[in-house]
């Protein structure tokens, strides 16, 4: 076995615990995505092709409410900046034999969890490593979306709809720990909840569509303590 090949191989081995936590989120997207009147393989599909449980969440609404896909790319753009942000970080990872081409692929199926273990390792990690890398957690988020659509379409609705929150609870457990240590996001987070409220029930404001108004919530509340509770640089002197 040549070194390419033990690299792909490592990065494999590192992508399984990745991909063992992405079953059970994407199983709850490929329920709630089945609850929100798309076909299984369309689930399957958009799983296959945006790697975003964000992304996806608040996408497959604006879908089905047939919206204009301005408003569709537009909530994408805005969801998942920091994917861009991170790819330019990882960037400075990868070794010169990493190709153009690759650096797309590899920006593809880049996520927080896989930017993180990438970013951990000591030295430059190549493409063959990154494939290995990304394969796993593709094929562990492929897989649960597989399986959360089909149990969709053969369990009681009763039982779907209550497993279709567990994606709810899933975000609410990201953000609960970060909130907890650092108040700026948690007044973001209330903010955002507010806004969100106003949006719902207030006459005229609940006439805009869900897409624009997941947009102004997460632009706006942001912006607003990125303002008022600015991040201090730190001195590297």
């Amino acid at each position: 076995m040549n070194k390419s090949e033990d690299r792909f191989i490592q990065g494999i081995k590192d992508g399984i615990p990745i991909a063992l936590g992405y079953l059970s989120v994407s199983f709850a997207f490929g329920i709630f995505a089945v609850n929100q009147g798309l076909y299984f393989w369309e689930a399957i599909a958009i799983s296959m092709t945006n790697l975003t449980s964000a992304g996806q969440l608040a996408g497959v609404p604006i879908i089905t409410g047939r919206l204009p896909f301005f408003e569709l790319a537009l909530s994408q753009i805005v969801i998942n900046m920091r994917y861009a942000l991170m790819s330019i970080s990882l960037s400075q990872k990868l070794d010169d034999k990493v190709t153009l081409l690759d650096r797309f692929a590899i920006a593809f199926f880049n996520t927080d969890e896989i930017f993180a273990v990438a970013s951990g390792r000591g030295n430059l990690v190549g493409k063959h490593y990154m494939y290995g890398l990304g394969l796993t957690p593709f094929l562990g988020w492929t897989l649960g979306t597989t399986l959360g659509s089909i149990a969709g379409n053969i369990l009681p609705q009763v039982v779907t709809n209550a497993l279709g929150i567990a994606i709810y609870g899933m975000f609410i457990a990201i953000i609960m720990p970060v909130a907890k240590r650092n108040k700026p996001v948690l007044g973001t987070v209330f903010l955002a909840c507010g806004l969100s409220l106003i949006f719902t029930f207030v006459p005229v404001l609940n006439k805009v569509s869900s897409g624009f108004a997941i947009i102004i919530c997460a632009v706006v509340s942001s912006l607003i303590f990125a303002l008022l509770c600015p991040i201090k640089e730190v001195s590297h002197e």
